[in-house]
């Protein structure tokens, strides 16, 4: 208790000492924005294009279920004119956090648009909606949508620059969605099942007729068992399935329990790839953009189960 009393006192006297101080926007002219995520930045990246400094806190490889803010980034997050974040409790260790700095300036969850009706609540995620929202192109394109009419509102100047980045760049992900599409529906349909580590591709899954399993559950904070490792294991040997894919943002460890789990039963199940799952590539390559990343990943499943 101590520890935690000692951890918010701090973060009250970064966030009040941050009111104090001048914005860094004020200084270079250019509106600066944090986002949590990588796939946030790249989406308010393509939206403001060059009014405005963007920087995400979560690098490549980077779980956001167990990311804990650093003083540096509370540093960034206090300095900085606005915050994107996913919601639906993907920063979950971060929820006080952007309460407390909403008082002192706009912190915008992404997600705040979608209906309900279309995102997917999860019993064990203590009934709560699965955060990972861009694994289904047409809904990230709601969140791009989210960020474009915010900074509308808050750069009304500059309205019709955000309207038509945002326009040109949701085209982009209309023909990404086409893409995604039509490579999974060459895998045959008795091959066409994702398993992974954690509950990550429920909404991919669901937009692109492939069934997804994870060994985890949503949040990788969660926990599996032996009856888990083995109840996959009878699923794969029972359906033949000839791949399992690891995360890059998640611990290969719950993967290689199922892929041993096969062989010592005598069944060979190979992994298929890493999949980008909470976290983007490195910025430098094609898979550290959404796009990229979506592409990237679509061609790993394909060339694994068809």
């Amino acid at each position: 208790m101590d520890i935690r009393i000692a951890g918010l006192a701090l973060l009250i006297s970064i966030i009040f000492s941050g009111c104090n101080s001048n914005s860094e926007s004020s200084d270079s002219g250019r509106i600066t924005i944090i986002t949590t995520t990588g796939m946030i930045e790249d989406a308010v990246k393509n939206v403001v294009g060059d009014k405005a400094d963007v920087q995400a806190l979560m690098g490549p490889g980077v779980d956001p279920h167990l990311y804990k803010a650093t003083q540096g980034d509370l540093q960034k997050l206090t300095g900085s004119d606005i915050i994107f974040y996913n919601g639906l409790h993907l920063e979950g260790k971060m929820g006080e956090v952007f309460e407390k700095l909403a008082f002192q300036k706009p912190v915008v969850a992404v997600a705040n648009s979608i209906s309900p009706t279309r995102l997917r609540k999860v019993p064990e995620f203590n009934n709560n909606y699965d955060p990972h929202i861009w694994f289904d192109v047409e809904l990230w394109q709601e969140a791009v949508k989210e960020i474009n009419l915010f900074m509308q509102k808050y750069d009304s100047t500059n309205e019709a620059f955000y309207q038509q980045n945002a326009n040109s760049y949701l085209k982009t992900l209309d023909s990404l969605h086409t893409f995604v599409q039509q490579q999974i529906s060459t895998i045959p349909e008795t091959q066409r099942v994702l398993i992974t580590a954690h509950d990550a591709f429920g909404y991919f899954g669901e937009a692109y007729d492939i069934k997804v399993m994870g060994l985890q559950g949503i949040s990788t904070l969660s926990e599996y068992g032996l009856r888990d490792v083995a109840n996959l294991v009878d699923f794969i040997k029972t359906n033949k399935i000839k791949a399992v894919f690891v995360e890059t943002s998640v611990s290969n460890k719950a993967i290689n329990a199922v892929v041993e789990g096969c062989q010592q039963s005598g069944y060979d199940v190979f992994i298929g790839g890493n999949l980008y799952s909470d976290a983007m590539g490195d910025k430098q390559s094609e898979e550290g953009t959404y796009v990229g990343m979506v592409r990237a990943n679509v061609k790993t499943i394909v060339s694994a189960l068809k």
